[in-house]
């Protein structure tokens, strides 16, 4: 199964894994294939990946799961745990920098209580969607903990 997903899911014209075998659409899940072990983070595959997907699918800091049209439209706001994954992926794809800048701005977005919700207008950084959201909470935490020190290196 594994060959034939870097086979076929495989974009040469994009350079790009893509959402499903000879499609060209982006599905920010494949922002995940690190963490899955699937691919190295530092594989050319997954790093070109990563800058396909911000290009496509980014909207003014904000990352969009996709931007096909569903049964619903096209979408309109983005997914925050997207958001998250995009900067797991600059973080260890080496990109720390982006990453963190990234992350403090997903930060600045949480309401009083420091909590967001699902989805947010890119434009306007509206909290759209159910809330509170534990997917997003946990990817402020899993971003968080990605871009601190290590204890054995704090130690």
């Amino acid at each position: 199964m594994r060959a034939d997903i870097l086979e076929r899911a495989w974009d040469p014209e994009q350079e790009s894994f893509t959402e499903s075998f000879g499609r060209p659409e982006m599905d920010a899940s494949l922002l995940t294939m690190h963490d899955l072990g699937f691919i190295d983070a530092d594989d050319p595959r997954f790093v070109s990946t990563v800058d396909c997907i911000g290009r496509h699918l980014l909207r003014d800091k904000h990352m969009f799961r996709y931007i096909a049209a569903d049964d619903f439209g096209e979408p309109e706001n983005a997914f925050n745990i997207c958001t998250f994954w995009y900067i797991d992926a600059l973080a260890a794809a080496g990109r720390r920098d982006e990453a963190r800048e990234l992350f403090e701005h997903m930060l600045s977005c949480r309401n009083s209580l420091g909590l967001l919700s699902e989805d947010i207008d890119p434009a306007t950084g509206e909290l759209w969607g159910n809330f509170p959201q534990t997917y997003s909470m946990v990817g402020i935490i899993n971003a968080a903990a990605r871009l601190s020190v290590s204890w054995e290196d704090a130690l």
